[in-house]
């Protein structure tokens, strides 16, 4: 498999994690010309915005470590695009959290960074 490949394999297993974690999946690799989001889901009265990491194992870092604040910046920026899209008020609750898929294990960062203005 390639890259891609492997990349969607993750991010099927870590929506599958999350559905049962009782996430509500309302998109998946929403994307604009800005960037992408992997997820986007409800969750505890949360709209969440998900980015999924995947690495086969841990030796050169853990798969979270890879959401730098440039990538962080472009989550929140292509997440403004979204609830604009979706005509969502600004008072709606928003979270940004990371899911980490490390060969088999799976961990869930709820709030993992805050929002970033541009």
């Amino acid at each position: 498999m390639n890259k891609r490949e492997v990349g969607r394999v993750a991010e099927v297993s870590a929506a599958a994690f999350l559905e049962k974690q009782g996430v509500q999946i309302m998109e998946r690799n929403f994307r604009n010309r800005s960037g992408e989001i992997d997820i986007i889901g409800r969750h505890e009265g949360y709209l969440v915005f998900f980015e999924v990491k995947y690495r086969s194992t841990v030796k050169m870092g853990y798969p979270e470590e890879a959401v730098s604040p440039a990538k962080q910046r472009q989550i929140c920026k292509v997440s403004d695009y979204y609830r604009c899209v979706h005509k969502l008020p600004l008072s709606t609750a928003i979270r940004y959290d990371v899911v980490s898929v490390a060969g088999e294990e799976i961990k869930w960062i709820k709030n993992a960074f805050p929002y970033h203005y541009r």
